[in-house]
Order: structure tokens, then sequence, then C-alpha cells
């Protein structure tokens, strides 16, 4: 009788286990789409799983190379909220977001233990990507005037008024969600053996590379061109001639798109000069709070004092525009060096056994190399933008990061 009720006990905690996995696969596909149903999919697949890791013996909680640093991050970030102008404000920004990223993290982790998880993860991935580059062709096509909105400045580029932004908040940010995906998806491009399937793979890249380019986004562009570049340098010459071909292709189909580009390495508009502007601003905050920094989210709050460049109480700037420096700004240099320490130990990691090493599939190991090249495309495009101000991009960010860590742990299935 004891044993059947064991069965019966242990085949419940498998059936919950297994609803969280599906809770975290809706998380996966909704981030890009809805970030209040992917918060929902998240706590939900969270309390499931924490359910199963306290009542099931079998189900032990799985640790990482990086999870002292960003244990650390974690602290660091959660002490700077003492230090804020507005103490109520950062506790409320810090838990909602610094735990969305925490919990991702984990249950990413936790939860995708083989190779056929990891595999229904990135279908809901691709999904979620098809809607988003849709929408941004249907955008495109049909005409969305952001003349009113201030993505760019009109008097330097007065005939650009149409910039797509999908599912995503701005052109910048949905330009940053597309560089991860195209970096996910080259890195099967450069795997995959089956000529059918390479030809389906640089079919997908194209429409994704057309959809950033529609996004005008300077920063990203630049920094796809640069992450793609460097991996055909260090692996395929092959690669740099399919380069440059799409990227003559794009410019000499969109003129504009070739001015935006240019514009990076002028002062010609005001989005280039506020730049450096913010950049010499947040400098002089880090110099003044190196310990703590000015506290979480609190950037908009303490920007003003060392505004000398917009000089406008009404202008409100919520981020450095550098990934590197608003870190450092918010919680100081040691917060700073934590993230930076998991961010690019999770990169460089994934990098080490990519994708032809004996102990991972073809899967995992495209998938890894995808991790790492994603991840240096971020780290590229932190140096002009912060896109991962943004919750949705921050929780796709610490969902990679989890996958990649649980990747690692994966072996290959025996057929």
């Amino acid at each position: 009788m004891r044993d059947l009720k064991a069965m019966r006990r242990k085949r419940n905690l498998m059936s919950i286990e297994g609803l969280a996995f599906k809770a975290f696969q809706a998380e996966a596909f909704l981030v890009a789409l809805s970030p209040t149903a992917a918060t929902i999919a998240m706590l939900i697949s969270f309390l499931l799983w924490l359910i199963c890791w306290k009542m099931d013996d079998d189900v032990h909680f799985r640790h990482f190379s990086f999870d002292k640093p960003l244990l650390v991050f974690v602290i660091i970030s959660g002490l700077s909220v003492l230090v804020s102008p507005d103490k109520a404000f950062s506790f409320y920004n810090y838990y909602n977001l610094v735990g969305a990223y925490a919990i991702t993290y984990i249950v990413a982790g936790q939860l995708v233990r083989t190779e056929e998880r990891l595999r229904s993860i990135l279908e809901a991935f691709a999904v979620s990507a098809a809607i988003v580059v849709l929408y941004g062709f249907y955008q495109f096509i049909f005409g969305i005037d952001i003349s009113a909105m201030k993505w760019v400045d009109g008097n330097a580029f007065p005939e650009l008024s149409k910039r797509i932004f999908s599912t995503w908040e701005n052109p910048n940010i949905l330009a940053g969600y597309l560089n991860e995906v195209i970096c996910m998806v080259f890195a099967f491009f450069v795997t995959l053996e089956d000529k059918k399937a390479k030809w389906m793979t640089a079919g997908m890249i194209l429409c994704l590379v057309a959809c950033l380019a529609m996004t005008y986004a300077r920063g990203a562009c630049l920094a796809i061109a640069v992450v793609i570049g460097l991996y055909g340098l260090v692996k395929d010459r092959r690669i740099l001639a399919g380069l440059f071909g799409v990227g003559f292709l794009m410019l000499l189909i969109d003129p504009m798109l070739a001015e935006r580009l240019s514009s990076v390495f002028t002062q010609t508009d005001t989005s280039s000069e506020m730049r450096l502007a913010l950049w010499e601003s947040s400098v002089d905050m880090i110099c003044d709070h190196p310990i703590l920094g000015i506290g979480w989210g609190a950037y908009w709050m303490v920007y003003p004092e060392y505004d000398f460049y917009i000089n406008d109480a009404t202008v409100r700037i919520v981020h450095a525009h550098n990934m590197y420096l608003n870190y450092a700004v918010e919680v100081g240099v040691f917060g700073a060096a934590a993230f930076l320490w998991y961010f690019f130990g999770t990169m460089i990691q994934a990098f080490w056994k990519a994708p032809n090493s004996d102990n991972s599939s073809m899967l995992v190991g495209a998938f890894r190399l995808g991790i790492g090249l994603a991840l240096l495309s971020v780290a590229f495009g932190g140096l002009t933008d912060d896109v991962l101000f943004n919750i949705p991009t921050s929780m796709l960010l610490w969902m990679l990061c989890g996958l990649g860590a649980a990747a690692r742990e994966i072996t290959p299935q025996k057929v």
C-alpha cells in the first residue's frame, strides 16, 4: 500500500514538474510578445518547480560556474537601494526586476536537463521570433509614422519617417533582440551539414537582417556586422564574403541606411552628441559614487544634477545609453564588475566547447555557439546603448545565460 502511495506521489510530482517546464516554455515564447504574460508564466513555472524541489528527494538544485558572481551582483544591487534618492522606488524596481531576472535564470538552469527540452525551448523561441519579424514587415509595408517620436533627429535625417519596432517598445530594443536571434540562427547555419537545412537557415537570416535594417538602429547594425565578421576571420573566411554581399545589398536597396550608419562616426545629429554628453555625465556620477552607485534604477533621478547638455528638467533620461557605464553608475564599480564577470564568463564558457566538441550533440553545440555569439552582440551593442534597461530584453538575456549553463550539462542522447 505504501509503495502504491509512493508511486502515485512520484507520478504527481513528475506531472507538476512537467507543467513547470510547460510554463517556462510559455515564458520563452511570450517574452518577446507580452512581458506581462511572460512574467505570469515565469512565476507559475517557478512556484511549480519550487514544489517539486521541496517535495521530491530526486530533484536537486544544480549549481553552475557563475552562480557566485551572480549572487554578488544581486546582493550589491540590493544594497544600492540604501543610497538611492528614492529608496521606495528603487526597492520596488529592484525586487520586481532583479527578482524576475534571477527567477528566470534559476528556472532555465533547473528545468532544462535534456536535449529534448532544449529543442522545445528553441521551437518556442523560433515561433515567437517569426511573429516579431512578420509584424515588423507589416509595420514597414503599411507604414508607421515616427516623425513625432524621439527615436531620431528629424533635422539630421528629415527623410527618415519610418522605423519599425514590432512588439518591442522602440526600434533600438527591437534591434538588440534581432541581433540575438540572428546569432542563434547563424550558429545553426554554420553547424548544420544538410544543404536543405542550411538554405532554410540562410533564408531566415536574410529575413532577420532585413527586419534589422528597417529599425535603422546604427549601433545594433554595426554590432552584428562585427560579430559575424569576427567569426568569419577566426573560423571561415567565406563568411566574410557573405557578410559583405548582404551588407552591400542592403545599402544598395536603402541609401538612407548607409546615411544612418555613416553618421555613427560623426557628431552631425543630436543622438550622437547626446550619447557623448550622457557618457561624460555618467563618468562623473561613477567618480562621485563608486562603491554602491546612485541606487538601482535611480539614473533618471540623479542625472539632472549632472546634466550640462540637455538643461531641460522635463526631459527624462532613464539610462546612460551604455551598458557598462549604466551598471557602474547605478550599483557601483563592484556591482558592475560582478555582473560583467557573470556575463563575460557565461559567454566564454559558451564558446569553450562549441559546436564540434565530443561532449555535445549538434543541437547542443550549435545552441551554445549561438549563446556565445548572442552575448557578444550584446557586449558590442552595449557600447552605444543599454537595451538591458528594458524588462523583456533583460529577461531574455538571463534566460539565455541560464540555458547556456544548463546546456553545458546536457549529454548527447543515445539513439
